[in-house]
């Protein structure tokens, strides 16, 4: 699913782009920032994607602010004892605040689009759990549960191909994300996705004791593509994965995993069959609609 926006390439001074250079822009944008190279119009025109998450404009604004009025002070600072600490922590105050906000264009394995199933966050593995999972599976799921840091990349992607039935937004409390009860206490976003063979997926954006802005733009109905881009959880956070426990995974507890690239495990192209109780039971016998129906 392509969703960049596309922009007006700057024209040639005779009125057309040079074919040249314009087929050299083309093979650019499908190696590098594009996973289906179909996303890639052939008309002249070169649409560029921002680097920085647009749900930091606002932050990133009022850093700036801060910065410039701290730059503004240090100037009224004679001696240097003083500006330069000041100097530097403006600079540094910006330089982090963009850092945190950066947006990284990610692809997912080729292998992957179809049936894998995909790392939600970048950071590290901190627990892999069976538990009981009563509002979409409705039943045993084992948890993957992913830390971010704050220098790890806050940007969240869908895990899965597949269909949003399932959203519903919880405030809670401020626990620290590796809790073993932040995923039921704190303030967190769920989402249920049914895969295309029927499998149910559940993922979770889960505020930590320093994030306190969870913001995500998925809703019921929507269909999602493996590895998509959903939203942002602000200062540190957690992210939930659950699945069932037929799914396939390969990840382990200590990994460090990035968002929409690292495959954690695979669920099956097949549909689910409902399996019916003679079919279960091969030495059953047949039942027939005469035997169950009343007599005349």
């Amino acid at each position: 699913m392509c969703r960049v926006r596309s922009q007006s390439a700057r024209t040639h001074p005779q009125g057309e782009f040079p074919r040249d250079v314009h087929e050299t822009l083309v093979n650019l944008a499908r190696e590098r920032w594009y996973s289906d190279p179909s996303c890639v119009s052939t008309k002249r025109s070169f649409p560029l994607r921002p680097v920085i998450a647009r749900e930091g404009y606002t932050i990133i604004a009022v850093v700036v602010a801060l910065a410039l009025l701290l730059g503004l002070g240090a100037l009224w600072v004679d001696a240097w004892l003083w500006r330069a600490p000041v100097l530097v922590l403006a600079v540094g105050m910006v330089a982090f605040t963009l850092y945190f906000f950066r947006d990284p264009e990610r692809t997912p394995p080729p292998h992957a689009r179809d049936n894998g199933l995909l790392a939600p966050a970048d950071g590290r593995v901190v627990e892999i759990a069976d538990e009981e999972e009563p509002l979409y599976l409705n039943g045993p799921a084992r948890r993957i549960s992913i830390f971010l840091s704050p220098l790890d990349v806050h940007v969240n992607r869908v895990p899965a191909r597949g269909v949003i039935e399932y959203a519903q937004y919880r405030p809670g409390d401020y626990l620290v994300a590796w809790h073993p009860k932040a995923s039921e206490k704190n303030e967190r976003s769920e989402f249920g996705l049914r895969h295309p063979s029927g499998t149910k997926v559940v993922f979770k954006q889960i505020a930590g004791a320093v994030a306190r802005r969870i913001e995500y733009n998925l809703a019921e109905g929507d269909t999602v593509a493996a590895g998509e881009r959903f939203g942002i959880v602000k200062f540190g956070s957690r992210m939930d994965l659950l699945v069932p426990l037929s799914v396939d995974l390969d990840v382990e507890e200590g990994q460090v995993v990035r968002a929409g690239t690292t495959l954690l495990g695979h669920v099956s192209t097949e549909p689910e069959r409902t399996t019916s109780p003679s079919a279960a039971a091969p030495g059953a016998p047949e039942s027939s609609s005469a035997a169950s129906s009343p007599p005349s």
